[in-house]
């Protein structure tokens, strides 16, 4: 148990860091309990005098290093568990560190395909951008004589173990969270930093990006206005990914885009509708469309890159997230309560009637203001406040989902600020309603859910074998009762007893921490 002590020695560390960028600003004390209270209170007299009083969370998160900003990354795509306050303070958080040494790049090249960089690529230039898990190269190969430009990027040497160290500390940290809270339990931290390890684990393995770039590239193959680039498969590997050269106007150079006259409006139409598309239609969407990810080439296609965080959605999200699209559309309150409810999102005991209200008091602003009024932050808190009220338990995938919908909406308003999204996401889910729900998509329901009764049938008989088994050894449980060993009995006290001394050592530990600011400050 030496690893808990660890865990809370460096939770202290990074909980001080927290203080002294003013990270407790944001709490709100009347809605906790009276510990807690006490808790913010003496975190607030060490915080750093003169601070700016935006960007505390991302200045701290930036101190604690890059598994800390990664988790930032992520948090900014759950308001529901941060506060839609925090949400946008890290927003700006941005992923960027000096490079590491290019004879270290070259040198992870040369490992990853057993050769020298020079017999890789025809030119290896200097790193052009650096983030905390991997770094981008501009380079060239040659093929029959002919060079060709193409981005490579480099995993960062030992980036691993650091990451395997901080993410421990967050999965201890979110199981001490969930044994004492409800309300934690509700939020689900423990799934937060799996689907946060799963992220990143994913993320250390270039190969993942390059097949997820080789996915959407098939998802999109007919697309006339959106494209990705292309990988180089014969250059990939665990720690190196090759891909073509974007030589498109990134779509945070506003200057670039005027002087190209690129129709700015159209270009934020594209922005939302492609990414609805995607959603919809494919169920696999770029997770992080920032402006910096997003350029558009010679022929007015949007590219995107960066391929780290994708979000995925089944079929019953996608017809989930359709309906409640067309109900906001069209006012049709009563159905969007319907959806959530068929959904098994909101729990039965619950009134349709009056979560239909609620969905109301959310829509009715959409429909009552012009499009350039519109607050998302505003309906994104309202709709999390309304989740909490009728106990419907966070959904990671549609949370966010819902968040790179308010960055999309965002990067669009940036070319047009009258653009209205309902009203350009209109006929993308009308589309994908008509397709999915109407005759077509019935009869193609029909088939597929025959299809699946066959292989239900086809495994009856293990099926009532299993069960028979089951009651056989339940029959004999209520006879002869269930009967724990002697050393099965002393294991389990040992183990709480252990357990209940490591909590009170962690309360000591944090008592104590707190006693060492405060002395420091005397």
């Amino acid at each position: 148990m030496i690893s808990a002590f660890t865990h809370i020695l460096r939770l202290a560390r990074a909980g001080y860091v927290f203080a002294r960028e003013g990270v407790f600003g944001f709490a709100d004390p009347s809605a906790m309990p009276p510990q807690a209270q006490f808790a913010v209170r003496m975190a607030r007299l060490i915080e750093r005098r003169g601070a700016a009083s935006s960007g505390k969370l991302s200045r701290a998160l930036t101190r604690l290093g890059p598994t800390y900003v990664k988790l930032g990354q992520f948090l900014a795509t759950r308001p529901d568990v941060v506060g839609v306050a925090m949400a946008r303070d890290l927003e700006s958080l941005q992923d960027r560190l000096p490079p590491f040494p290019q004879a270290q790049a070259e040198a992870v090249v040369a490992d990853a395909f057993d050769k020298p960089v020079t017999q890789v690529f025809a030119s290896f230039g200097e790193p052009v951008a650096a983030a905390s898990i991997a770094q981008v190269h501009r380079a060239e190969i040659e093929k029959d004589g002919i060079r060709r430009t193409v981005a490579v990027k480099v995993l960062r040497p030992n980036v691993g173990g650091r990451f395997r160290r901080d993410l421990g500390d967050f999965m201890f940290a979110a199981r001490q969270m969930e044994a004492v809270s409800a309300e934690a339990r509700r939020l689900r931290p423990i799934e937060i930093v799996d689907t946060l390890a799963r992220s990143v684990a994913m993320e250390m393995d270039l190969r993942l990006e390059a097949a997820a770039l080789s996915e959407m590239a098939e998802n999109t193959k007919d697309d006339p206005d959106f494209r990705v680039p292309t990988v180089d498969w014969d250059r990939t590997s665990h720690h190196v990914l090759t891909m073509e050269w974007i030589d498109g106007i990134a779509l945070n150079d506003r200057a670039k885009l005027e002087a190209a006259q690129i129709d700015l409006p159209d270009l934020g139409r594209k922005v939302i509708q492609n990414f609805l598309r995607h959603a919809l239609r494919d169920g696999f969407f770029h997770a992080d469309m920032h402006p910096g990810n997003l350029f558009v080439d010679n022929n007015g296609r949007l590219v995107a890159v960066d391929f780290g965080i994708m979000g995925r959605l089944g079929p019953k999200e996608r017809r989930f997230l359709a309906e409640i699209l067309l109900g906001f559309i069209t006012r049709d309150y009563r159905r969007v309560a319907e959806v959530h409810f068929e959904a098994g999102y909101v729990p039965a005991h619950h009134s349709v009637e009056n979560f239909a209200q609620a969905i109301r008091a959310i829509g009715e602003p959409i429909h009552n203001r012009a499009a350039d009024e519109i607050s998302m932050a505003k309906l994104l808190s309202l709709l999390l406040e309304v989740t909490g009220l009728f106990d419907m338990r966070t959904r990671p995938e549609l949370i966010m989902l819902q968040k790179t919908m308010v960055v999309v909406e965002g990067v669009a308003r940036g070319f047009d600020p009258k653009l209205d999204i309902w009203t350009t996401a209109d006929p993308v889910v009308r589309e994908w309603i008509a397709r999915n729900l109407g005759p077509i998509g019935q009869i193609e329901g029909v088939v597929h859910g025959a299809g699946d009764l066959g292989k239900v049938l086809a495994g009856l008989p293990t099926i009532a074998a299993r069960s028979v088994a089951v009651l056989n050894q339940f029959d004999a449980m209520t006879r002869d009762g269930l009967v724990l060993s002697p050393e099965t009995v002393e294991a389990i006290g040992k183990a709480e007893a252990k357990r209940n001394r490591w909590q009170t050592l962690a309360l000591w530990v944090i008592a104590l921490t707190f006693l060492g600011i405060l002395w420091s400050i005397r």
